[in-house]
């Protein structure tokens, strides 16, 4: 953000008040100010309040302070006027308004971190994209990649200044917040990088978050965006996996959209088709006629590639007991999960009621 933009305000607004008004950054010092020779000095009282300011104002002994941008965060800049009465509020609340507005208005004509935001968030027309991008200098044809980070059972706002400090390339490399939870990377990707690297890139931000805030955090990767036209579709990607993943995979935390495999077909199904679907299949007993036991054994079967002799010895059961099982399983259900096609039907069964019940906790 250039000071001189909050300078061109200050100075509008000058000759509307005797009181010393000024704009300073998160370490106190000022940037802009009515009374020139204060410009480079360092406030300090705002830097001494303990914890998140939440009031609209805040007044201190010398000074009040307005905070620009969201309440609750980490503050970039702060308004401040001399005094602490209504007088110096008012002032703070009219100096607000006006200074953030400037700032919102110089980030989307020459801030690339809102233009990208911009591009993912559906804020801009596809056919803007090349004219903004060649004001910006923007090179738009470079491979890039987009990961969505999201925190799981608890929030940090601090999670967005760990993964910032691991992509210092602020001129190729984005990252910004979405939401209360969700934190977008745009990394640029160079020629030689092959997908396991992006997935050891996630692993990295990962073990950031976790060392620093012990914050958990699962993170979804899109294809690759050969333009920047297609970053919108690699965010949706994202979100994409991290939705399918919580509901087949929820024992990840990195989720690669390639990677969803038919659960993402699953995903895109009508809820009364899936149904239809289960009731189809399963005409002689519901699925939930299958107890934990049984299902279990289902389970390991699928994941020892359906080999009788394998399943049982991770089991710990003999292989005839195994048998006997499979047998049961098939007078349940009319479904012999030794026949390949059998157990395909069964599978997709699987997945499908295991969707529907994410549905119907949503």
């Amino acid at each position: 953000m250039s000071n001189r933009v909050f300078q061109s305000v200050i100075n509008q607004m000058k000759d509307a008040t005797d009181r010393q008004i000024g704009v300073i950054d998160d370490q106190g010092y000022v940037v802009a100010c009515n009374e020139l020779s204060m410009i480079g000095t360092q406030l300090n009282d705002i830097l001494e309040v303990n914890g998140e300011v939440t009031e609209q104002v805040l007044m201190l002994p010398e000074r009040s302070y307005r905070l620009l941008g969201p309440m609750g965060t980490r503050f970039e800049f702060a308004a401040f006027v001399k005094g602490n009465d209504q007088m110096a509020r008012s002032l703070c609340i009219v100096m607000g308004v006006a200074l953030n507005e400037a700032k919102i208005n110089y980030e989307e004509k020459y801030n690339k971190a809102t233009f990208v935001k911009n591009i993912i968030s559906d804020n801009i027309l596809p056919g803007d994209v090349y004219a903004r991008a060649k004001e910006l200098r923007f090179v738009t044809d470079i491979p890039r990649a987009v990961l969505l980070v999201q925190q799981v059972d608890r929030t940090d706002v601090m999670v967005l200044d760990v993964v910032q400090r691991l992509f210092p390339d602020k001129q190729a490399d984005f990252v910004f917040s979405i939401s209360e939870t969700d934190i977008v990377v745009i990394k640029e990707l160079g020629g030689n990088e092959s997908v396991e690297a992006l997935e050891e890139l996630a692993k990295q931000i990962e073990n950031a978050i976790h060392a620093e805030l012990m914050v958990k955090v699962v993170i979804g990767i899109g294809t690759v965006a050969g333009h920047l036209r297609e970053l919108a579709d690699r965010y949706k990607e994202a979100q994409v996996a991290i939705e399918v993943g919580k509901i087949f995979e929820p024992e990840k935390s990195i989720i690669r959209y390639e990677n969803l495999g038919i659960g993402r077909i699953i995903y895109q199904l009508p809820v009364t088709l899936c149904e239809m679907f289960l009731s189809e299949v399963f005409k002689k007993n519901p699925i939930e006629s299958l107890d934990g036991d049984t299902l279990d054994t289902i389970n390991k079967f699928f994941k020892n590639n359906l080999n009788v002799s394998e399943t049982s010895r991770k089991l710990y059961v003999h292989r005839n007991t195994l048998v006997y099982r499979l047998e049961k399983i098939k007078k349940l259900t009319g479904l012999d999960l030794r026949e390949f096609d059998h157990a395909i039907i069964f599978k997709v069964a699987m997945m499908v009621n295991r969707y529907l019940e994410y549905q119907s906790t949503k």
